[in-house]
């Protein structure tokens, strides 16, 4: 069984972080993982930057330039994680843009992350149609579950067929803008929430964009299965550098 399958199985709430790879400094991606898991952090997404981030808000948009201009890229990602099993032992989720799959080649790119031991990756470009005709059997082989993204404009026929495709869980967009615009959760979004819930979807759902405190957390997972905080830490590691990663953690649960 897949690590994202395992760990959702869990009777606890999912706190997963996102950062970019190579950011802030090109090498640190390793040490911020293993940190995140020593702070009880359930999952982590690790960006794999690119030029035109059309999904993320200026936070992680300028975390993926600096990681650019670092020298960060597939091929180097990839060097770094390769010893990554020996040490942490959580689901690992990449998070990326097609294109740079597409020039890297999309079988020889999930051959790689299998052989590393990345659980999933997150690709908000790619169409669930496009995956479903395309890619979904080369994801399959290579034991990768891929993970969608709805909004609260997704219909809910649009998410049936988004649940039907996929394995382990659905990425519930908790507004239809940007990652770290969010100020908390008003009523709308938490009729969002609850509205898929009452869905009974058969994969669990995790909230993302806006879950930046103890606060946010709770709420979003009142009806989800967990939440993902990125421009958060990406802030924090601004501020920090990759210390004090368990003081973050410490503040959210």
């Amino acid at each position: 069984m897949n690590r994202i399958e395992q760990k959702l199985q869990e009777d606890k709430k999912i706190l997963s972080i996102y950062f970019s790879a190579g950011y802030p400094n090109l090498n640190d991606t390793v040490q911020i993982i293993q940190d995140l898991e020593k702070s009880g952090i359930d999952m982590i997404e690790i960006g794999l930057p690119f030029s035109d981030p059309l999904a993320d808000g200026p936070t992680i948009q300028a975390s993926s330039t600096t990681a650019l201009e670092n020298g960060m890229g597939s091929e180097i990602l990839f060097e770094q994680l390769k010893d990554i099993r020996k040490t942490v032992s959580i689901p690992l989720v990449i998070m990326g843009y097609f294109n740079p799959m597409l020039q890297y080649g999309v079988e020889a790119f999930c051959a790689k992350c299998a052989e590393i031991g990345i659980d999933g990756l997150i690709i908000p470009d790619l169409p669930v149609d496009v995956y479903a005709d395309e890619y979904k059997a080369t994801f399959d082989k290579y034991g990768l579950i891929n993970v969608f993204l709805i909004t609260p404009q997704t219909s809910d026929e649009r998410i049936r067929f988004i649940d039907s495709v996929s394995n382990g869980f659905i990425y519930m967009v908790s507004s239809a803008s940007v990652t770290g615009s969010s100020a908390g959760f008003g009523s709308t979004q938490e009729d969002y929430f609850k509205r898929i819930a009452d869905l009974n979807l058969k994969n669990p759902q995790i909230v993302g964009f806006g879950i930046n405190n103890a606060e946010t957390f709770k709420q979003a997972t009142q009806y989800a299965k967990g939440a993902i905080i990125g421009s958060a830490f990406i802030t924090h590691l601004k501020e920090n550098g990759s210390s004090k990663i368990a003081d973050f953690v410490k503040a959210i649960r």
